[in-house]
Order: C-alpha cells, then sequence, then structure tokens
C-alpha cells in the first residue's frame, strides 16, 4: 500500500510539489520582498473539513466566500460533470459539516442570539439537513418544543447507517433554567430524526442524562447521568433485552468523571478516556460487564491521548491520537493502520492523515501541513492507486513567505521542563531581533509544531515569535496539567517569563523590543504580562482577554448557566471566589492597571459568548483611569473564534500597525 500511494503521486505528475513547493526548509538570508498583503493570512482556507458522503458519489467541504464560510458540494464518479452545489447561511455562520446519508449532508450553523430561559447571550448550534441533488434544506429537532431552550441541538448519537433516512439525536429537556440562571437539571431525551422532514420522534427518556452511547446501528448501549447538585457520574448499560442497568459510579469533580467516549470497533468494550499519570484509553468488557474486567487500549509513555479516533458512519472508535511536536495517529484495526502509514510515507516530514472516506474505504481524503506548509487537500482512490489534488487552505501563501519553526524548550524557575516552539522570521538572521511572545488560550490545550496563520504572519512581518506551553498546559501528563492549578498570573506567568529572557540570554531578540500578544487566556497573560511584569514588555495586545477573575467566575461560570460540575472544573484550575477571593484579586489585571507601564491594545468581539466583551471593557476602563496608555477595538459581529475573515483581517491589521508603533518591525 505504501509504494502505491507513492508511485501514484509521481505518476499524476504532483509529487514535485512536494519536494518544492512544500518544502519547510528554511531559506537563506535574502534582500527583502514584497510582503503578502495580510488578506493572504486572515482570509477564512480557501478550503477545509473535506467530507466524502457514504456511497463515495460526492465530496463536501468547507471554503471561503465573501469572508464567510459556505460549504461546496462537487459529484463524483459518473456525475462528475455536474455543476457544484453552493449551501450558503445567510446571518448566521457555518461551523462544520456531516454526511448522514448517500443524499443528506449535515450542515451545523452558529447563532448569536437570547434564549427564553435566561438573560444571557448564547452561542447557539443548530443542524441543517442538505440534499445536494434536489437542494431541498430543512432544520432538524424543529417539532419538539424544547428546542427553543436549547443552546445546541447539532449533536449526533448514532448516524444509523443502516436505515436510509434516519439518525438519532440528544435533546435537552425538562426545567433547565431558574430566574437566577443557574441549571438545576440537565437531562438529554433521546430522538429519532428523519433527515428528509426534520420530524423528530421521541425514543427514550433520559434521568438527570448528559450522555448517549449507541453502537452505531440504531442500539442503546449505554448512558451517563449526573444529577445536579452531587458530582457522580452513573453508568448504566443494555443488558441482552436492551434494558438499561445501573452498572459503574465515577466521581465527577474537578477534571474527573467517568470519560465515556463509545464503543470499540469491533463492540467488545466500552471505551474510556482515564486519567492516569499519562491520560490514556481503557476499554471495560461489555461481553460479560458485570465483572467490570478493565483493560488497557492504548497509552503513550510521553504524551497524553488527546482524542479518540472514530468511525465515521458508526461512530465506533478505531483509533487513537496524541501530540509529540507533530501530532500523531494510531488505528487499532490493521487495515486502517496500514493505510496510515502509507500515507504518512508518500508525504515524508509533513504531517499526513486520511480525513474522510466512503463506507467502502475505496476513496479517501488526505490532509497534508507542516509549520511552513499550510493545509493542502486530496483524494486518493485506492482502487486505482492515484491521488488527486484537491486544493490549498491558503494560496497565497509560499513556503518561503512562512517562517522556520521549531522545538525551544527551557526550563522554568521551579525546574519544570517547558516545551515551547519558535518560529524565526523567513529570511532573516536570528539576533537582536523584535520578537512577540505569544502564550496559547484554553489555557488547558497546548501549542505543536503546526501550519499556524495568526503567530505565521507575525513571522513574515520580521518578529521572532515564541509560543510556550507553560503549567497547566495539556499533553505532558496529569501531573504537568495539574502544575497550573490556581496558578493564573503565578507560576503560569513565570513560565512566559522566563521563556523571553531565555531569548534574550541566547541573543535571538532585542529586549527593548518585546511586545506579549495572546487570546483568550492568552489575552489574559499578556495583559498579567503588562501588569506583573512592566519593565520587560515593550506593548501588549489582548484579543477576548480575561482582566478580572473574580468577575469572570461569577460571570462565565456561575451565573451564564454553569453547570456544578463546570464550576468545579473552575473552582480546581483558577480557583474559586467564596475560598480564593483575595488571590484571585491580586492576579487579576484589571485590578491592579496602576502598574502597567507599556501601551496595551484590547480587541475583542461584540458577539463572544465565552469571554463576554465586559472584561476588555472593565481593563479599558482601569487603565484609562490610571492615564494609562490603552486603545480598544470592538469588532462588531465578532464571536471568540475568529469566525469572519472580516474580524481576522481586523484583528491582523490593527496589531501589525500596533507592533510597528511600538517595537518596530
Amino acid at each position: 500500500m505504501r509504494r502505491g500511494i507513492l508511485a501514484a503521486i509521481a505518476a499524476a505528475g504532483f509529487f514535485f510539489p512536494f519536494s518544492a513547493a512544500l518544502s519547510q526548509s528554511a531559506p537563506a538570508p535574502q534582500l527583502a520582498a514584497a510582503l503578502p498583503p495580510v488578506a493572504a493570512f486572515g482570509r477564512l482556507p480557501d478550503m477545509s473539513d473535506p467530507a466524502i458522503s457514504p456511497d463515495g458519489k460526492h465530496i463536501a467541504f468547507v471554503r471561503s466566500y465573501q469572508g464567510k464560510p459556505v460549504v461546496l458540494v462537487y459529484h463524483l464518479g459518473a456525475d462528475q460533470d455536474k455543476p457544484p452545489f453552493y449551501v450558503a447561511a445567510g446571518d448566521v455562520t457555518i461551523d462544520s459539516i456531516l454526511w448522514a446519508k448517500d443524499n443528506r449532508l449535515l450542515v451545523n450553523i452558529v447563532d448569536h442570539t437570547i434564549l427564553m430561559s435566561h438573560d444571557v447571550e448564547r452561542t447557539v448550534y443548530r443542524t441543517m439537513s442538505v440534499d445536494p441533488d434536489t437542494k431541498e434544506m430543512v432544520g432538524l429537532l424543529g417539532n419538539v418544543d424544547s428546542i427553543q431552550y436549547n443552546p445546541v441541538s447539532s449533536i449526533i448519537a448514532d448516524l444509523y447507517p443502516d436505515d436510509p433516512t434516519h439518525v438519532y439525536m440528544p435533546l435537552y429537556s425538562g426545567s433547565i433554567g431558574t430566574s437566577a440562571g443557574y441549571y438545576d437539571k440537565i437531562t438529554y431525551d433521546l430522538f429519532q430524526v428523519d433527515v428528509t422532514s426534520g420530524h423528530a420522534v421521541f425514543v427514550k427518556r433520559g434521568d438527570n442524562t448528559f450522555q448517549w452511547i449507541m453502537d452505531g446501528h440504531g442500539h442503546v448501549v449505554a448512558r451517563v447521568d449526573q444529577k445536579y447538585d452531587t458530582l457522580i457520574d452513573t453508568v448504566s448499560i443494555a443488558d441482552k433485552n436492551g434494558d438499561l442497568q445501573e452498572w459503574q459510579k465515577f466521581d465527577a469533580s474537578g477534571d474527573k468523571g467517568a470519560g465515556i467516549m463509545g464503543v470499540l470497533y469491533d463492540g467488545t468494550a466500552l471505551v474510556q478516556y482515564k486519567h492516569d499519570e499519562n491520560t490514556g484509553l481503557h476499554g471495560y468488557d461489555l461481553v460479560d460487564f458485570a465483572t467490570k474486567k478493565i483493560s488497557p487500549l492504548y497509552y503513550d509513555q510521553t504524551y497524553d491521548v488527546s482524542g479518540v479516533l472514530t468511525d465515521p458512519w458508526t461512530g465506533r472508535i478505531i483509533g487513537a491520537s496524541y501530540t509529540a511536536d507533530t501530532p500523531q495517529y494510531v488505528y487499532f484495526d490493521k487495515t486502517l493502520e496500514a493505510l496510515r502509514k502509507g500515507v504518512e510515507s508518500a508525504f515524508p516530514g509533513l504531517s499526513a492523515e486520511a480525513v474522510s472516506w466512503d463506507r467502502g474505504m475505496s476513496l479517501v481524503a488526505i490532509k497534508v501541513d507542516a509549520p511552513r506548509v499550510a493545509p493542502v487537500y486530496f483524494v486518493l482512490d485506492r482502487t486505482t492507486h492515484h491521488a488527486t489534488p484537491l486544493g490549498k487552505s491558503y494560496p497565497d501563501l509560499k513556503s518561503t513567505d512562512l517562517g522556520e519553526m521549531k522545538p525551544y524548550p527551557y526550563k522554568a524557575r521551579d525546574g519544570l521542563d517547558i516545551p515551547a516552539y519558535i518560529t524565526l522570521p523567513p529570511g532573516r538572521i536570528a539576533k537582536n531581533l523584535p520578537a512577540i511572545v505569544m502564550p496559547h488560550g484554553g489555557p488547558e490545550a497546548r501549542d505543536f509544531m503546526q501550519f499556524d496563520w495568526w503567530a505565521q504572519f507575525y513571522a513574515n512581518r520580521g518578529y521572532v515569535v515564541l509560543q510556550p506551553n507553560f503549567h497547566g498546559s495539556s499533553g505532558y501528563g496529569k501531573k504537568f496539567t495539574d502544575a497550573g492549578n490556581k496558578q493564573w498570573g503565578l507560576k503560569m506567568q513565570d513560565d512566559v517569563t522566563d521563556g523571553v529572557k531565555k531569548m534574550i540570554a541566547d541573543g535571538i531578540v532585542d529586549p527593548k523590543r518585546i511586545c506579549i500578544v495572546g487570546a483568550s487566556y492568552g489575552g489574559y497573560a499578556a495583559l498579567a504580562g503588562a501588569a506583573f511584569t512592566p519593565d520587560l514588555y515593550a506593548c501588549a495586545i489582548s484579543f477576548a482577554g480575561i482582566s478580572d477573575l473574580p468577575n469572570f467566575y461569577d460571570t462565565n461560570v456561575r451565573e451564564a448557566g454553569g453547570l456544578s460540575q463546570a464550576v468545579s472544573y473552575w473552582s480546581l484550575r483558577i480557583g474559586s471566589p467564596d475560598t480564593d477571593s483575595e488571590r484571585m484579586k491580586a492576579t487579576s489585571p484589571a485590578l491592579h492597571a496602576d502598574k502597567v507601564k507599556c501601551p496595551v491594545l484590547l480587541l475583542h468581539g461584540s458577539d463572544d459568548t465565552t469571554v463576554r466583551i465586559g472584561q476588555s471593557q472593565e481593563m479599558y476602563d482601569a487603565l484609562t483611569k490610571a492615564h494609562k496608555k490603552v486603545d480598544i477595538i470592538r469588532l462588531p459581529g465578532g464571536d471568540h473564534y475568529l469566525r469572519t475573515a472580516e474580524t481576522r483581517i481586523r484583528v491582523l491589521t490593527e496589531t501589525e500597525k500596533f507592533l510597528k508603533q511600538n517595537i518596530g518591525n
């Protein structure tokens, strides 16, 4: 199989781009060339998320049109000469796509609205079903009264591939809100939904249920329940008659929980995401579940398992993923594992993965990328062994426009090894350069070696970019993540500071030309850097950053529909105003605006429901009152995730201008 793919690429005449156009080797220093426009980086990807239909007769993907995502559906095979079909979302935004049936594509859309049970704006997810041949479009679950209270109604419990028209979807029901904004009950009921009409029929009643696990063939295998006033997950498993029997309870406080991910590919085990020293996958015996027999499925000795790989049609678990410096994939099935190895060997030095296939696995969509290679997509025909290019995500960018990214590990002051990455400006000698330190969001997340449009934009403009994986980041084991508990503005911030000091000591950066830039938690870190290490930075930029920890906790966790488990999780990670008030106040940049010395730029989307714009407004007011140099840019219609090209381009444009003014380029 490996040799077949390589031969097909060479025969198709596009092996050359991978040895040249897709090469990510760093170019030698050269005279300055014309820089790509901001839009070359800030545009939405020209292609993303390719999805092949179950019968292999269509391929759909998300692309950019007039700065917003649309869906484009192409015909394959005998009908390939038919014109493609576009799906646009009007005033709302397309989030993702999924084939449900041979002739039904599910399009998930995002809107911002005020739900009737709350006084706060929420991000709302809905699902449309589209027939690519007739262009008929219907909304799913619209006949269920409780949909009006549901922020999310786009979860699929089972695509039910044996049935040509139905899928299974859970939906909130019962009492889910109070006048104070709290959820007092979490109950998902299960519905069978006709994707041709959108009509839903009730199937099973939940009982404080938040998860239904199905087998990919229309049968419930298990259910996970959690009462609002307890932090216990109760897992029930279906017996031979299909009746659910209570099986086992799990502590759900903090970051714990049942962690049930689904059914193993062969139906023999219930798969659990288990938090040990390194997070991995366990399997509970479903053949004789009364024994509660558990067996390890997959662990990596160094890195956490970051997710499961699922069969696109049955939803069963077929593998695991983890991230070293780059994403890694392991399949439990020998055929899929052989396919993975063949795909990866065909693109040496790059990250390559199979992202979609038809039910017969005759067609496979492949994504290829690297730090200096924006994602490129192909379709591999496993019958003919021919690979056909689909398109590029950022067609206006060349590898020579992008900076070399490499590991840049260092020791934190408490002795912890901090994994970090540094991106160098293309064509520049890494000495005495202006620099940006860019802590990631989350904060339980991590950076790794991939194409990053935001970081690469800054590198293209002449800045060194440091991306540290500080205390509390995910992926490096539970101990590493837990080391960040209640360390916002403390050890987590020290890690960022220590990375900057290493760049200075190594002579890479000019110590007088360093800016700290971040989004979400990274925005908090940028503001904390300006407030608590005021002599280190020449400027600070926060996009959707948190500035007041007690206020964030109260408005985003407790009052904005926070569930008991969410409250417990954030109390573990950030602390609670009930018990940690003084520490949280001491590490809230907005409450220490008088310490800031450098200019600060705040950017925030008006429709951000993850970190509300009030956090930036409070920081702006505090800095203004303290007579500091600050500007705030409110992004109309912008959300937390930069879903439109207009918002992305505005952010890059404004930050580039601010950086030039404060640290040059």
